[in-house]
């Protein structure tokens, strides 16, 4: 649906060379200056769940969308939308949660507004947060750079963060109890780039997860992409809860993950440096990029098989960031 809305409306109406590359961010130049530019709305429900909340998810998920093009983020603004009603302590327990993301990623929140909406029309409470940031250094890392022979590493277990929101929507008890991997990702990316030059692509898979990121990097790419799925890192609890519900993990959202597509030769390099990163701990190298079948992605399946993987059509957990 984003896909469709975006063809169909925005982007005849705005197009642009930086628009049209279609990253999560923009990249430009200000007097000789790289700067990076992005913006992100969360309408997350439930406002709070295990392992974090609306505030540290839209400090987060702002800085990773910069750090997807290797810059380091500078300042914050956020616009509150609140819903007439909404408990003070709520409100609070948001803020203070902001302010200790902004902190442990050494990021300022340095503007905002707020705006109250009628009971009934704000669902509690909704953020919106723009973050700027410095590219310092010469790599070109965009959408549309994926080379045939290139390897797909994936930082971590995807799917926690889905089934983290779901459970806590509806009520849900796991053995083991999951959290959200909410996390900012921007000292993992400058760690990949000081070990290779050779880093085509990053993408944090969020709404769409895994699948769904993939399949946007190698339509932007024009590239085919194929992995395997036992080497897919996820969770036990991820895949019960995920059997138990119908939903298949590749298009659960992550929050605190990224796609690397990076050059084979430096591909082991890289993962090695993942691996020494707490936020990379548990990275894998997944497929590769392939010259055939241009704009899909294929799964090599455990039996042995290969099937296509599409975009996620329409929306498989609404509302999960």
């Amino acid at each position: 649906m984003t896909a469709e809305l975006l063809a169909r409306f925005f982007l005849p109406a705005f197009s642009n060379p930086i628009l049209d590359q279609l990253n999560d961010q923009a990249v430009f130049d200000v007097h000789g200056i790289r700067l990076a530019l992005t913006t992100d709305a969360f309408v997350v429900s439930p406002l709070f769940f295990p392992g974090g909340d609306i505030g540290c998810l839209a400090v987060n998920g702002t800085i990773n969308d910069l750090a997807m093009c290797g810059a380091m983020p500078l300042a914050l603004s956020a616009a509150f939308i609140l819903e007439e009603g909404l408990p003070f302590d709520d409100l609070q327990r948001v803020i203070t949660s902001m302010a200790d993301a902004c902190r442990t990623a050494g990021v300022q929140l340095v503007t905002g507004d707020t705006k109250v909406v009628e009971r009934g029309k704000g669902d509690g409470l909704f953020i919106t947060t723009t973050g700027i940031g410095i590219v310092t250094h010469s790599l070109t890392i965009s959408a549309d750079r994926a080379q045939p022979g290139d390897c797909l590493l994936v930082s971590g277990p995807i799917g926690d963060h889905g089934i983290a929101v779901l459970s806590a929507r509806e009520g849900l008890e796991f053995e083991t109890t999951l959290v959200s991997d909410t996390a900012p990702l921007h000292t993992l990316v400058q760690a990949m780039m000081a070990v290779s030059p050779d880093i085509h692509c990053l993408r944090d898979p969020t709404r769409g997860g895994l699948a769904s990121t993939l399949n946007e990097l190698a339509i932007s790419s024009r590239v085919g992409m194929r992995f395997d799925e036992n080497r897919l890192p996820i969770r036990d609890e991820v895949r019960a809860a995920c059997e138990l519900l119908g939903l298949d993990p590749l298009y659960v959202a992550c929050e605190g993950r990224l796609v690397a597509i990076v050059g084979a030769r430096d591909a082991d390099a890289v993962l090695a440096c993942m691996h020494a990163h707490p936020c990379g701990a548990e990275a894998r190298m997944i497929g590769e990029v392939v010259a055939v079948h241009p704009g899909m992605v294929t799964m090599r399946t455990v039996f042995g098989s290969e099937r296509v993987v599409d975009m996620l059509a329409g929306a498989q957990l609404p509302r999960i960031c």
